[in-house]
């Protein structure tokens, strides 16, 4: 029995040691001897925000904003296309419509990303959405780094323009060949399924 109290004794003593709360430091422009030039102050390593300030990286704007901060390019909406596919269309369906496979399992269904609504948001909205979740939505801000959100983002724009440009915005081309399309012929309903 006392063998055991003075066991117990040992390691209550050991877990009071604080070498993590009391670590070296060093007062404001104090004198250092473990760097080269002796100084203490160190610039920040470059690309690094100070703890509560991440309104400075030029990537997160607020959800009100519809400023898109990277240069649009096809390799960056091949990006989002990829991300998109991974992350978002088992639930947004591959056109966003909200008709993907985990809704057919007896979940929310997603909202459609051709409502008037969301064709009108402004991206800052999709990026805080992404970020932070919404509704029945989870957070992706630990699984999708900055650049491919607004990568994702910059393609689900491309997909509501898919579905939903106006005709007098099409080249005379595109007019025509929308003008040709083949007619649908009505099912049959004895037709082999």
């Amino acid at each position: 029995m006392r063998l055991f109290a003075a066991m117990a004794a040992c390691a209550a003593l050991v877990s009071c040691q604080q070498q993590m709360a009391q670590q070296p430091r060093y007062k404001p422009l104090a004198k250092s001897d473990y760097f080269d030039d002796a100084m203490s102050a160190r610039q920040p390593v470059p690309g690094t925000l100070p703890q509560g300030r991440i309104e400075l990286d030029p990537l997160y704007l607020p959800a009100n904003s519809n400023t898109f901060p990277l240069p649009l390019t096809p390799e960056l909406l091949a990006r989002g296309q990829q991300r998109y596919n991974i992350f978002c269309m088992p639930c947004h369906g591959q056109i966003g419509d909200g008709n993907g496979f985990i809704p057919t399992r007896g979940f929310r269904e997603p909202p459609t990303f051709h409502s008037d609504r969301l064709r009108n948001a402004p991206l800052g909205h999709f990026f805080d959405v992404i970020t932070n979740g919404f509704g029945a939505m989870p957070d992706y801000a630990s699984q999708i780094p900055a650049r491919d959100r607004w990568a994702i983002i910059a393609y689900i724009r491309a997909l509501q323009l898919s579905q939903n440009v106006p005709a007098a915005r099409l080249s005379p081309e595109d007019r025509a060949n929308l003008d040709q399309r083949p007619k649908q012929e009505p099912a049959q309903e004895n037709a082999p399924r």
